[in-house]
């Protein structure tokens, strides 16, 4: 009995030591080491803290920049990531900081972004959510996803998105802008929270693209994503000892696993209820994102299949591709016409002299210039998302770099979209007269210089989805109004998880 019991002492303090052992790797000497490594190539950040890495200091600094309003200017970077522009006037262009125990390398140095923009292994290469909330959220979708899995989502949604299927989607943007315009006559006010609107309007487009006939499901889903997302940014927040939140839920822990069983569950009945109304890929009646996933699903020639799982995936990642960033971009687009009314004079003109009093078509959306410089200047002052994720999976040369495995980069976009040595010193300003000689004339040779869409084979699949919509709808509502910014509008944009304008976008409109 005594050795027996000697025996389980000794093994439970083995288990006990190699378990510190291995914790102490990963929080302690790990973060220590690759601090030596990047310190002794001249690659410096805020120090280290043990466990949280610098999550604290930053939840900190951004509590305290956005706890307030700001006056009405784009300059908006000291605003939304403080600690950035804090720590780039103390440790250079390029910052090594702590996400917890994670190493992250931010890049704002142009030169280096660029040979970062050559290296193929890390172009292709995406990074992990910020969160446990967010892999959840994101699941094994396109955005996250990486090798044979990627490649093959990659071209399925390169083919839902390729410029016959953008023709046929046109009707449905404009059956929805159209929604959206007669509840605004009908409710006959003057003054709008465009914001909510366009978030209203999107989800319905999307909805019917996704799912088709079956819309009305599709929105029960974008509705329970988007409460997701609001926890999402709510636990960016938190900070937790690690293993926490698999021993002890919160009330938020609760919610959203409710809110995923509830999309799973909803999505999960909607492929049911399709897999016998499969069609060939090849047939028009199969024009949802949903059929054609479900028929690349069934395709056995692809070494691939997609599982449901894939599926379910793929739905909620779109919704957060696309719902979430195009009615941003209105957002923001309309707030800036209607402080610039020069502009939407403009654009209006444009519109008639295009379309006259007919709604948008797929042929005339390419023609309409002047809205193209707008939609430009407005993705670089107010990029949906800020930020751009890569992740070095092995060691990597990069110009005079070595960066170790398992380092995440990021690469801001605010210091490289308002660099006033690319844009001049009126970087900070509205100005779309920039790109009247196309976006490549504008950023003078340096491609880094404006990547709302991200960059290289993951660049965002949708963006021509996006800008379409975005011309459809400001080209309506040019036709139907005026608008100027309310004097009810307070400017505080604020990062959960894309650049979102806090209290809204009040704007006044008077009907043509």
């Amino acid at each position: 009995m005594v050795t027996f019991l000697g025996v389980l002492t000794s093994l439970l303090c083995s288990i006990v030591l190699l378990a510190l052992f291995k914790f102490l790797y990963k929080f302690w000497w790990v973060p220590m080491h690759i601090t030596r490594v990047m310190s002794s190539q001249g690659i410096r950040g805020p120090p280290y803290s043990f466990i949280y890495g610098n999550m604290k200091e930053i939840s900190n600094m951004i509590e305290q920049s956005t706890s307030f309003p700001m006056d009405i200017s784009h300059c908006i970077f000291p605003r939304v990531q403080p600690h950035f522009d804090s720590w780039l006037h103390i440790y250079g262009k390029n910052i090594l900081y702590w996400q917890g125990p994670q190493p992250v390398l931010a890049v704002t140095e142009p030169e280096l972004l660029k040979q970062l923009m050559s290296v193929r292994e890390i172009s292709t290469t995406g990074t992990q959510g910020v969160g446990p909330i967010f892999n959840k959220i994101f699941g094994g979708g396109l955005i996250f996803s990486q090798g044979e899995k990627w490649a093959k989502q990659r071209k399925l949604a390169t083919h839902a998105f390729n410029g016959e299927r953008l023709k046929n989607i046109v009707p449905t943007m404009v059956e929805s802008v159209d929604m959206m315009l007669k509840r605004w006559k009908d409710a006959g006010t003057k003054e709008k929270d465009v914001h909510e609107e366009f978030r209203t309007m999107t989800s319905e487009a999307i909805s019917k693209v996704v799912f088709g006939s079956n819309y009305e499901e599709g929105k029960q889903i974008f509705q329970k994503q988007g409460a997701l997302i609001r926890l999402a940014a709510k636990q960016l927040s938190k900070i937790r000892l690690p293993g926490f939140g698999m021993i002890f839920k919160d009330k938020e822990d609760v919610e959203t696993d409710k809110l995923l069983a509830g999309i799973q569950g909803i999505i999960t009945k909607m492929i049911r209820n399709r897999e016998n109304m499969i069609v060939s890929e090849d047939d028009n009646s199969t024009t949802d994102y949903l059929g054609i996933l479900l028929n690349a699903r069934h395709n056995v020639n692809d070494n691939y299949r997609l599982s449901t799982q894939d599926i379910i995936d793929e739905c909620r990642t779109f919704y957060i591709a696309g719902h979430g960033t195009i009615s941003l971009l209105l957002s923001w687009a309309t707030f800036l016409l209607g402080m610039h009314t020069e502009w939407q004079e403009k654009a209006r003109e444009e519109v008639q002299e295009v379309f006259g009093n007919q709604n948008p078509s797929s042929e005339g959306l390419a023609r309409l210039k002047i809205m193209s410089m707008i939609i430009n200047e407005t993705l670089r002052l107010y990029p949906p998302a800020i930020s751009i994720g890569r992740k070095v999976q092995k060691e990597t040369h990069v110009g005079d770099l070595v960066l170790p495995p398992n380092l995440n980069l990021e690469i801001p976009l605010l210091p490289f979209h308002q660099d006033r040595t690319v844009w001049g010193e009126d970087a900070h300003l509205f100005k779309p007269e920039r790109y009247s000689e196309g976006v490549a004339n504008a950023v003078n040779s340096n491609p880094g210089a404006f990547l709302p869409f991200g960059y290289g084979p993951r660049i965002c699949v949708g963006s021509n989805f996006g800008i379409n919509e975005a011309k459809i709808t400001l080209s309506m509502i040019l036709q139907h109004y005026k608008f100027t910014l309310s004097p009810n509008y307070v400017h505080a944009p604020v990062q959960h998880l894309t650049l979102r304008p806090k209290s809204g976008v009040q704007i006044m409109f008077q009907a043509l």
